[in-house]
């Protein structure tokens, strides 16, 4: 944008520590830039320059709008601690618990590449996006190896892990 297309009291798009939120430009501030109210916090922030922003928000946006829109994300995500909305009524497996029962099923010891691809085979997990899912799986399983006998899994080898029985 450019500093004309800016108005105080207009609401816009602006990248605030990395994130694309809806601000309201409440006045210019003397150093440069303008002092904004982020509307999803209601913290005040400052927009240095009109790169800062991205556009013209909606006319109509209040904060009941960004409130549904974060807990349509909770339930996309599967964080609303229900059922997931997979149709059929079962509950999402987390990565972990995907990994325990592929485990249990195969009956043999595998590597978190061969877990990841057979939870993702069975429809059980799937990465949301990750580069290394089978990193972050392994990390999981050994911070659950230090709880001891309580840990659903055993090293049974460099690399490969089985389920406990």
């Amino acid at each position: 944008m450019k500093n004309a297309d800016v108005k105080i009291g207009g609401e816009y798009y602006a990248k605030v520590t990395n994130k694309k939120v809806v601000v309201r430009i409440d006045a210019a501030n003397d150093a440069g830039g303008w002092d904004a109210t982020n509307l999803s916090t209601n913290k005040s922030v400052r927009i240095k320059t009109a790169g800062r922003l991205e556009g013209p928000a909606r006319a109509a946006r209040s904060a009941d709008a960004a409130t549904g829109k974060r807990a349509r994300k909770r339930v996309a995500k599967g964080k609303t601690g229900g059922e997931s909305g997979n149709g059929r009524g079962e509950k999402k497996f987390s990565c972990l618990s995907a990994a325990a029962t592929v485990l249990q099923e195969r009956g043999e010891p595998m590597n978190t590449q061969e877990m990841i691809a057979a939870m993702a085979e069975a429809g059980y997990w799937t990465s949301p996006g990750g580069k290394t899912p089978h990193a972050t799986l392994y990390s999981a399983i050994l911070r659950e190896l230090k709880k001891g006998d309580e840990s659903r899994f055993v090293k049974v080898e460099r690399g490969r892990f089985g389920v406990r029985t």
